[in-house]
């Protein structure tokens, strides 16, 4: 085989690339930095008795996680313990303890949950600015994809995206697009800078064939700073938002509702009296529980558009300790008015 020669150019060329370090030893360091602040998250989730009267059962579910706290605060992805019975956090130098949801904001898929106690030797992740992200920066995601810990995978920032319906109708986050491999586990795990910050907690795919085409969606660190700071909100529901054709095909009252689907046992969802899904159901591309209640007002303000949400975010953020909260809900064809308490953590 003829070899390629470059002439003196070409060895000055060849002798300043091996003076120029290369893509992969950055990214070495910068996992060997951060790779104990990421953990693995381990949940069971009740689910509903089938048409068959089976009793309920139980199922387990994985994703992944990041310290931010040497006290043993975890921030993650909503969708991997927004109803979960229990949470086990597995730490890298072996420990697994227990954990609960601190804060939760599901329509933007980031939640925040506190360990039952702090692990012993805490690796805290720095979470940077997401702002100052470009599409083209390199970045790397750590997680569990398929139950696999603390796997690497990396590539570059694709895109920012605006709240759409394409990427999952969440309502108030900010999406960063990667085409480093995301697949089933990763749910919830960081996605960092070379400088090892947190700049994104990875929430889903887009995906024809169930595993990664290198279309990931990340929510912005910035977002997940301001939703969650401060915040002590967990309904432990899971829902979904009925609007056109969806909400006029089950027959609700108004323009606009939330399906309950699924409650978290001795959550908030649950005192209050909210009552799930049992019927598992296909329409289009929403897999749905029907049979449970629909959401038609909170605090008196009806569900339906960004205006509304607003309304409701904001009057709820300002109730008052001992304040209560009222929902009316459709509950067998009837509006039923529920009462009770804040939808807060403890």
């Amino acid at each position: 085989m003829r070899r390629k020669t470059f002439g003196s150019t070409g060895t000055a060329i060849v002798a300043l690339l091996a003076l120029t370090p290369s893509f992969a030893a950055p990214l070495a360091d910068v996992y060997e930095r951060v790779k104990d602040s990421v953990v693995l998250i381990e949940t069971i989730e009740s689910l509903p008795p089938g048409d068959s009267g089976a009793r309920l059962s139980a199922v387990g579910g994985l994703g992944s996680g990041v310290l931010v706290s040497a006290e043993g605060r975890v921030l993650t992805a909503a969708h991997v313990v927004q109803v979960a019975e229990v949470i086990l956090v597995h730490l890298p130098a072996g420990e697994t303890i227990g954990a609960r949801v601190v804060t939760s904001e599901p329509w933007a898929d980031v939640a925040l949950l506190q360990l039952e106690r702090p692990p012993a030797a805490p690796v805290v992740a720095a979470v940077g600015d997401s702002d100052r992200a470009r599409v083209g920066d390199e970045v790397l995601v750590v997680g569990a994809p398929l139950g696999i810990g603390h796997t690497l995978t990396a590539g570059h920032i694709s895109g920012r995206r605006a709240v759409s319906k394409l990427y999952g109708g969440f309502s108030t986050a900010e999406l960063l697009q990667t085409d480093a491999a995301i697949n089933p586990g990763n749910s919830g795990g960081p996605m960092f800078n070379l400088d090892g910050e947190v700049i994104g907690t990875v929430s889903h795919i887009l995906s024809r064939s169930g595993g990664s085409e290198g279309l990931g969606f990340v929510v912005s660190s910035n977002v997940a700073h301001e939703l969650l700071l401060g915040r002590r909100r967990w309904t432990g529901m899971q829902g979904l938002v009925l609007e056109g054709p969806l909400a006029r095909a089950l027959q609700l009252p108004q323009s606009s509702g939330i399906l309950v689907m699924r409650i978290a046992p001795g959550s908030p969802a649950a005192r209050l009296g909210l009552v799930p899904g049992s019927l598992p159901a296909r329409i289009g591309d929403d897999e749905l529980l029907l049979g449970g209640d629909v959401i038609l007002e909170v605090q008196g303000i009806p569900i339906g558009g960004a205006e509304a949400a607003r309304r409701i975010e904001e009057t709820l953020n300002s109730l008052k300790s001992g304040s209560q909260v009222s929902l009316v809900v459709l509950r067998g064809g009837r509006r039923i008015e529920l009462v009770g308490e804040p939808w807060t953590a403890d």
